[in-house]
């Protein structure tokens, strides 16, 4: 009997089966149920009773309703996404940015990349509901900061827009910098997970890679581009997918449809309302996913 060995092209395969193999079971066993019944209640109004929940079927008017009728659900919806779609280039530039620099060989690297974590930490749920039941306090008097912010000189946004409009950069992209300086810590917090990945992706690189670049007399500035910046393009994919859907967890629209649910009871148009946003990040990361993907080099 002639065994035949598993190809390279089999043998990746299967294990992409085995990573995605304790998501699968848990899909399966703990999610699978709710997926299905989030889909009758969004096509059904739901009423309940002592006894339980009863469920009237009434088609797409919950759908309609939260397009048409809801006053708030639009504007909401658009409102994530255009913030989305304007924090997503900031995170990921930072990120690379940061990762780059932590990246270097210097005295204290490991203290450095834990302090660009910790943002990261402090605003996990964790530390969230800690601090909202009192438990820990992380921010003083909100009229003590804002008198010490009154008395502290802060940077001025106006200097480094004439700076940038001087070297004829245009109006739309210096309004772009001038927020993104404005908005720094909430980029810092949310850059923890894809500063380490971009970390991750850049010790992975080749280090002969940059000696035989070094020897031909590229410039730091040529091997970014031609070895760094290649490199690490399959992570800038999956750091575009994860900031796309972190934007999302914590949203608006997340908390919208919570309230719809659980403050107003109106179960089924919330679940309408879930499946909409659901269906509006799917064809996002569908399109922004297939773009990326035919920039990206994987090296093999």
């Amino acid at each position: 009997m002639i065994k035949r060995s598993l190809t390279l092209t089999r043998k990746r395969a299967l294990l992409g089966i085995l990573f995605i193999l304790p998501w699968l079971l848990g899909f399966l066993f703990l999610y699978a149920s709710p997926f299905i019944q989030s889909v009758r209640f969004s096509f059904s109004e739901l009423k309940v009773a002592p006894s339980g929940y009863g469920l009237s079927f009434i088609g797409l008017d919950n759908y309609h309703n939260a397009l048409r009728v809801d006053p708030n659900f639009n504007r909401i919806l658009t409102e994530s996404v255009s913030a989305m779609a304007y924090n997503v280039p900031m995170i990921l530039f930072f990120s690379l940015f940061a990762a780059t620099l932590l990246n270097s060989k210097f005295r204290g690297r490991a203290l450095a990349r834990a302090v660009f974590f910790l943002p990261v930490i402090l605003a996990s749920g964790a530390i969230a509901e800690a601090q909202s039941a009192g438990l820990i306090q992380l921010t003083g008097s909100s009229q003590i900061a804002q008198e010490l912010g009154e008395q502290q000189n802060g940077f001025d946004p106006m200097i480094l827009a004439n700076m940038l409009g001087n070297g004829g950069i245009p109006v739309w992209f210096i309004e772009y910098i001038v927020t993104a300086v404005n908005r720094i810590y909430e980029i810092i917090r949310g850059s923890g997970v894809q500063i380490l990945i971009f970390l991750a992706a850049l010790q992975s690189v080749p280090t002969t890679m940059y000696e035989v670049a070094k020897m031909e007399g590229a410039t730091a500035y040529e091997s970014f581009w031609k070895i760094t910046f290649p490199m690490v393009s399959p992570l800038i994919l999956t750091n575009v997918i994860y900031t796309i859907i972190d934007s999302f967890a914590d949203s608006q629209v997340t908390q919208y449809i919570y309230e719809t649910a659980f403050t107003s009871q109106n179960f089924g148009l919330s679940a309408a309302m879930a499946w909409m946003y659901t269906l509006v990040v799917s064809l996002i990361l569908v399109v922004v996913g297939f773009f990326i993907s035919r920039r990206v080099f994987y090296y093999n």
